[in-house]
């Protein structure tokens, strides 16, 4: 595998959804090297920003845009993968939020929740108008108030355990056809949560995302 981009800073990454100016204001804040998944340089262009390279199978993305673009813009043709997995694959950073991946069409949101698993990092933060998502990772403690959201969703046979939670998940089976955790909530003011396969979906509200951060970046990933 050949990388299309590589630094040592985190990664805004641009989905064609759309997002509000303050979320990549937030996000760049963060994560200030930029990458547009093919029509998410549409929605930089919209917003006066330049990404530092573009990676899709360029179905999106305008046609005057791409020319302006030149060398900045990479196109792999395969479809049998998502724009998302495409730059999940060819961008190594140590940590990428992304923006424009969720919200938008329940399909693009569906598959966005996948490419997270089968990238299999907990560092890739989707960020919605309301929401983080995320790929949990073996571990996590992080400060939470007390009646804050947590939802859980598995994308796949996963079990865990966890404190803090106002209904714990400890000894509990859980899969997309059977149980899922929507809209527990804080109990305590800190979650630990382990989970044994990188199969479930940490969803919280948005608010949350300095803290998740650094929680995140200080915990073991599933990367492989």
């Amino acid at each position: 595998m050949t990388l299309v981009f590589q630094t040592q800073n985190g990664v805004t990454l641009a989905g064609g959804a759309g997002f509000e100016p303050a979320v990549l204001a937030e996000a760049l804040a963060l994560a200030p090297d930029l990458v547009a998944a093919d029509g998410g340089a549409n929605q930089l262009d919209d917003l006066g920003q330049t990404p530092q390279t573009v990676i899709g199978d360029l179905d999106s993305i305008r046609p005057a845009l791409r020319a302006r673009l030149g060398p900045r813009v990479n196109h792999v043709p395969e479809q049998d993968s998502t724009d998302l997995d495409k730059c999940l694959r060819l961008v190594a950073a140590p940590f990428m939020i992304g923006l424009g991946f969720l919200g938008a069409r329940t399909d693009h949101t569906l598959a966005a929740m996948t490419s997270l698993v089968r990238n299999g990092s907990a560092r890739v933060l989707l960020l919605g108008a309301e929401d983080i998502c995320l790929l949990a990772p073996p571990a996590l403690t992080m400060p939470l108030e007390p009646g804050a959201r947590v939802s859980l969703f598995p994308m796949g046979a996963v079990a865990g355990q966890s404190s803090g939670l106002e209904w714990p998940i400890d000894g509990l089976d859980f899969a997309p056809d059977a149980r899922i955790g929507t809209s527990n909530r804080m109990a305590g003011d800190s979650l630990r949560l382990t989970v044994n396969a990188p199969r479930m979906i940490l969803v919280l509200d948005r608010c949350c995302l300095p803290r998740l951060l650094a929680a995140i970046l200080a915990t073991p990933d599933w990367a492989r």
